[in-house]
């Protein structure tokens, strides 16, 4: 099997603005890499839905894997589940229930988290909350199936 490729969206109005850091994308980053992804883009952009769905887009034509950070919480301009589900073309709740579960095991704050995971084509698509801690979290969770998740994708793998 090839590496498997996979692209970093960060979601933040004050990391676009270069007002904070993107620690996130960073732990994002160095964990798919550990975990032997090829990381094939990486972006920043705004919490605006139409460019949320434009990236998501073009990175799922051209990675196996898209993971975002930020953008998830209650936040008036948090639209990141909104903009994924709009263009995933299959939902996946069961990556969403997995995320909050694994969440809330760590604080009761993961209740809060409005994620949205799913495909597009043949990528799987993530959204994970904005912090570091909620990044290793989620990664925790995910990375220990979503080899198997990208295979059957890919038709690498029968049921």
């Amino acid at each position: 099997m090839n590496r498997r490729r996979a692209s970093v969206l960060t979601v933040s109005d004050g990391v676009k603005e270069g007002t904070r850091p993107d620690a996130s994308g960073d732990r994002l980053v160095e964990r798919l890499g550990e975990a032997g992804f090829d990381i094939t883009e990486r972006r920043v952009v705004p919490d605006e839905q139409p460019t949320i769905e434009e990236m998501l887009t073009e990175m799922a034509s051209a990675s196996d894997l898209v993971i975002t950070t930020g953008g998830t919480g209650f936040g008036p301009r948090d639209v990141t589940p909104e903009a994924t589900a709009a263009v995933l073309d299959r939902p996946a709740p069961g990556l969403v229930h997995l995320l909050i579960a694994t969440g809330l095991e760590h604080t009761p704050m993961a209740a809060l988290s409005r994620q949205s995971a799913g495909v597009i084509g043949s990528s799987l698509v993530c959204n994970l909350p904005g912090s570091t801690k909620a990044v290793d979290e989620g990664l925790d969770a995910l990375l220990p199936i979503v080899d198997h998740a990208l295979e059957l994708l890919a038709g690498e793998r029968p049921h």
